[in-house]
């Protein structure tokens, strides 16, 4: 009989799920769920680049989406489906009381934005991350060298020690804190005890400092040193870890009932998105797989024995067993990819939310249907008219920080910026200086693997923006002098979360298997313009420099 596994990707924005057939990687079926409070905007303040999702999103989201793909798949599928495995996005944890619930499902917290899920983009911790960074270096402690060297606000300690600080309830209900993608198979496998809940090593090595050559996470004397609210938070936290290969346990009767699916199927360990996109667009040792939407997760593998100890500086982690369970797998990325030209389009339909509304020319419906055509065809209309404009090497210079620099050398604090405007500088212009500034910022990424030691023999492309965009990949080749392959599959993520669960059930032995037999290959490749590559070498030595400009200026107010 043929067997079927279940792929769930947990998004900023939405959960997507698939159906996919173990032996060819088929899609049998699909289903999106769009996160109803976090499209409300509720419990997120923008302007203090706070961000949170409350669970019942996640988990409204899980049993949609699920439910829907097993009605689309047909009637008897449910016998024959195996495995489900997730990823989400991250670092976004939740405080949780003893038995694993997020506080934000208590009546008593159920507005609580500090009682839910901190999302990755949230950097209301900048300054906690920047103590963690201070405490280390003051005791020379080495609990940052499999980080690259800087903690970031985007990750579990900083965030735990911010919502710590500033909420006295959650602080009392809070017994633990826990990584959305280890929560999820905790749900589905019926877990009421925290202390038996399997944490994924790919959360736990890249965001939360847990390491084999420290036994686990870094020790007690660490972190309440740092401020005596952690003390004692290690015991309640955890020791080991898991690779998303193996099962978390298998679905329990409440959530085999839910799903319309039975009590044999398995339950994998989860991961971040990225991982195990990368996985579903068929990583290859190292060739960097970009998967790029709001912002982009550039992950590496690396046998282990080839690394020899070598450390990357200011990257998101490198560690063993993530991405790909027997390789040490290394990440980097940029916090606004996707979400720089989501800036630019909202800018530009500021009359069309804010004037349109007003006008007594149209009505409702036309309003309506003009928005969506507008708005839908911004995006596509600056990519034409920018492809289509000279080369110019005096044009708008644009540095992409605009929700910060993840890498290299994360510091959130920082901010995006545009010079060489003039009155002639329209919008396609403006758009296209944004779009060569994400392909510098990716640029530096690859530079900094080089000049650390380790190659970056290709790149994958993985993403809606990878997909969808053109001008912007092929603006990257040329940037990056380097073809980019673009993977056929659109759901990665939720592609890579299916082979994960065919291997964790037992279906094919190793990931390795389970790429080669269920991967979808490739189908666009951009190759690098000769004839702008120098360009672009030129423009990106301008980006460098306008970013040190920056920085110093930052820290020198007073710096013409």
């Amino acid at each position: 009989m043929p067997s079927f596994v279940i792929g769930v990707d947990f998004g900023t924005d939405s959960v997507r799920t698939v159906i996919i057939d173990t032996t060819n990687g088929t899609e049998v079926a699909a289903s999106v769920f769009h996160y109803p409070r976090w499209r409300d905007g509720k419990y997120c303040r923008p302007d203090q680049n706070q961000f949170r999702q409350h669970p019942l999103d996640y988990l409204e989201g899980l049993e949609t989406t699920i439910r829907d793909c097993v009605r689309q798949a047909g009637q008897g599928i449910e016998k024959n489906i195996k495995g489900i495995s997730v990823d989400t996005t991250g670092s976004t944890p939740v405080a949780v009381d003893r038995t694993g619930t997020p506080l934000a499902l208590n009546p008593e917290f159920s507005e609580n934005p500090n009682a839910m899920f901190v999302l990755w983009k949230d950097h209301t911790a900048t300054a906690e991350a920047a103590e963690i960074n201070r405490h280390a270096a003051n005791l020379n402690a080495p609990y940052l060298k499999f980080v690259g060297g800087i903690y970031s606000s985007e990750w579990f300690w900083a965030k735990l020690l911010h919502v710590l600080r500033i909420d006295e309830a959650v602080r009392k209900a809070c017994y633990s804190w826990v990584e959305h993608c280890d929560w999820i198979p905790f749900v589905l496998t019926g877990g009421n005890d925290v202390h038996k809940m399997k944490r994924g090593v790919c959360a736990a090595g890249h965001k939360a400092l847990w390491a084999e050559e420290f036994g686990g996470l870094p020790p007690d004397d660490f972190f309440s040193s740092l401020d005596p609210l952690l003390s004692g938070f290690t015991s309640r936290l955890f020791r080991d870890t898991y690779t998303s290969d193996q099962a978390a346990g298998r679905l329990s009767d409440e959530w085999a009932q839910r799903l319309g699916l039975t009590t044999d199927v398995v339950v994998g360990v989860g991961a971040f998105d990225a991982h195990m996109g990368a996985v579903g667009g068929q990583i290859e040792a190292y060739h960097l797989s970009k998967v790029m939407g709001t912002s982009t997760c550039d992950m590496l593998v690396a046998p282990i024995d080839e690394m020899n100890g070598k450390l990357v500086r200011g990257i998101c982690g490198q560690v063993n067993g993530s991405i790909i369970p027997g390789m040490i797998g290394l990440e980097a990325g940029q916090s606004a990819f996707g979400d720089t030209y989501a800036w630019f389009r909202n800018l530009l339909s500021w009359p069309l939310d804010h004037l349109l509304d007003n006008s007594t020319l149209v009505n409702d419906e036309l309003r309506r249907q003009l928005k969506t055509e507008i708005t839908g065809n911004i995006i596509a209309g600056l990519s034409r008219e920018a492809a289509a404009l000279p080369l110019d090497d005096d044009g708008e210079l644009a540095i992409d920080w605009l929700n910060g620099r993840r890498t290299p050398d994360a510091d959130q604090t920082l901010k995006g910026a545009i010079a060489g405007l003039k009155l002639g500088s329209d919008a396609p212009r403006v758009f296209r200086a944004l779009v060569e500034a994400t392909c510098f910022g990716a640029r530096a990424i690859v530079d900094r693997f080089r000049e650390e030691g380790v190659p970056v023999k290709g790149l994958i492309g993985l993403g809606g923006v990878a997909r969808k965009s053109p001008y912007i990949m092929q603006v990257m080749a040329d940037v990056m002098n380097m073809p980019i392959r673009i993977h056929r599959s659109e759901q990665t993520c939720a592609a890579g979360a299916a082979m994960f669960a065919a291997v964790a059930a037992g279906i094919y032995p190793r990931v390795e298997d389970a790429m080669n037999a269920m991967g979808q290959g490739f189908d666009a490749e951009y190759k690098p313009d000769s004839s702008r590559t120098e360009y672009y070498e030129k423009r990106y030595k301008k980006y460098q420099d306008f970013g040190v400009w920056l920085e110093r200026k930052r820290l020198q107010p007073d710096l013409v």
